[in-house]
């Protein structure tokens, strides 16, 4: 049996190649080129996070870990006072005291150097007409005198004729022997006349000295009081300029001649008042710190400590003083809250021309020295489940130490267990940023 011959197939259209249409190119190129961007902008995005991560953990603030003496000291706050201060007073009983120069504030100034000078025309006519009435005194005190010597001559003179008239009658009364008894009693009666008049040129004599002398004693007491008053003038005129009673600095004190509150410092022009405190001069070499000592650190310093001032005006400045003394009860503080405070007084060792009286700044009494201690600020101490610790910088971040505290200040503390010269971090360091 034969089989059928095979049905050929029907011919159709040639097939087509897969071909895609530009726009759908377009598209799919588009895509891809999002899809590289996208990529390229995640892995920038996480390494600049990285980079960011790095630089903050090695941008924290650090410190050194410093090796040598450690001072733990009793720090208070203080004002400088100078021990010795002399004030300028204002010359007394001199009208119009107007000031027509002054030394330049807050320069300093050497003992007997002229700081204040007033105007002294006014002084200078009341030394004129004192002069004028010493000079009268003296005049009517010298014509006084004269008068008396003429006066006490005269009466010398009509004495001794009266003398001599009693003398007179004395002899004739002698002739009474020898006369007759009718001229005799005229003798006696005559040496008795002679007698008065004598005793009465005595007394005007007697009476003339006298008034003499208290004339002139009354005229002499005129003469040296006006010499008085001269003598006076002419020191007032020496008071016009004052000159600084010893080597310091010149502070001018407020002027209340306005009233309290414009109170200023006395200036050229200025009216003062006789008697009154125009300036102060302390002498910088007895200066000293006064301090405010909490009783808490009473029990820790004594008289002879060491002091390290520091001065808010000075703040490189480190000066080296002595505790002198210290007040044996506490004091009240006007200061909001009232509390009390011994006080301590510290004498500066090295005198700087640069303090001055009423400069703030801090006292630090040493209370014990420890030789070569491993210090680091305070700033740098953190706690850790109860203990000290501190975060010492490492190739790949921070890592995180426990320390020993050995002593502590305010703004230093002394540990152990820390390598000198380690950089702690100075802020609390995350802990991302803590060493691997």
């Amino acid at each position: 049996m034969n089989a059928a011959p095979a049905t050929p197939p029907v011919a159709g259209p040639p097939a087509r190649p897969f071909v895609l249409v530009p726009k759908r190119r377009r598209r799919l190129r588009k895509f891809a080129v999002s899809l590289c961007v996208l990529a390229a902008l995640a892995g920038g995005i996480f390494v600049a996070y990285r980079l960011t991560q790095a630089g903050k953990a090695a941008a924290l603030p650090t410190a050194p870990a410093r090796q040598g003496e450690f001072l733990v000291v009793a720090r208070c706050r203080g004002e400088l006072r100078a021990r010795v201060s002399r004030q300028i007073i204002a010359p007394v009983n001199v009208p119009e005291l107007r000031i027509v120069w002054l030394a330049p504030a807050g320069e300093p100034v050497k003992q007997g150097d002229p700081v204040i000078r007033f105007d002294p025309s006014s002084v200078r006519q009341q030394l004129q007409e004192k002069q004028a009435a010493l000079q009268q005194a003296q005049a009517t005190l010298d014509q006084a005198v004269a008068e008396a010597l003429i006066i006490s001559g005269q009466d010398k003179v009509e004495y001794a004729d009266a003398q001599y008239q009693v003398e007179r009658a004395r002899m004739e009364v002698s002739k009474q022997e020898i006369v007759s008894r009718l001229q005799g009693e005229e003798s006696k009666i005559d040496l008795g006349i002679a007698e008065k008049k004598l005793s009465v040129q005595r007394a005007t004599l007697e009476l003339h000295e006298a008034s003499n002398k208290a004339k002139i004693a009354s005229l002499a007491r005129l003469r040296d009081q006006a010499k008085t008053e001269l003598e006076i003038t002419r020191y007032r005129l020496s008071q016009m300029e004052i000159a600084a009673p010893l080597s310091g600095v010149v502070f001018y004190l407020p002027n209340f001649s306005q009233g309290w509150v414009n109170a200023k410092p006395f200036k050229v022009g200025d009216q003062a008042w006789p008697g009154g405190a125009i300036a102060e001069i302390p002498d910088l070499s007895t200066l000293e710190m006064e301090g405010k000592l909490e009783e808490i650190d009473r029990g820790r310093i004594s008289a002879g400590s060491d002091v390290i001032v520091r001065l808010d005006a000075l703040p490189e400045a480190s000066i080296p003083a002595e505790l002198a003394n210290i007040s044996p009860l506490t004091q009240q503080n006007w200061e909001w809250p009232p509390s009390r405070n011994f006080r301590g007084y510290a004498r500066i060792l090295k005198p700087d021309t640069r303090l001055r009286p009423g400069m703030n700044g801090t006292m630090d009494v040493i209370v014990e020295r420890i030789p070569r201690a491993i210090s680091v600020p305070a700033k740098a101490l953190f706690t850790y489940q109860g203990k000290p610790v501190v975060y010492v910088a490492a190739a790949n971040g921070y890592e995180r130490r426990n320390v020993e505290i050995v002593a502590r200040n305010i703004d230093e503390v002394a540990v152990k267990g820390l390598p000198a010269g380690a950089r702690v971090a100075l802020v609390e360091v995350k802990e991302e940023a803590r060493a691997r």
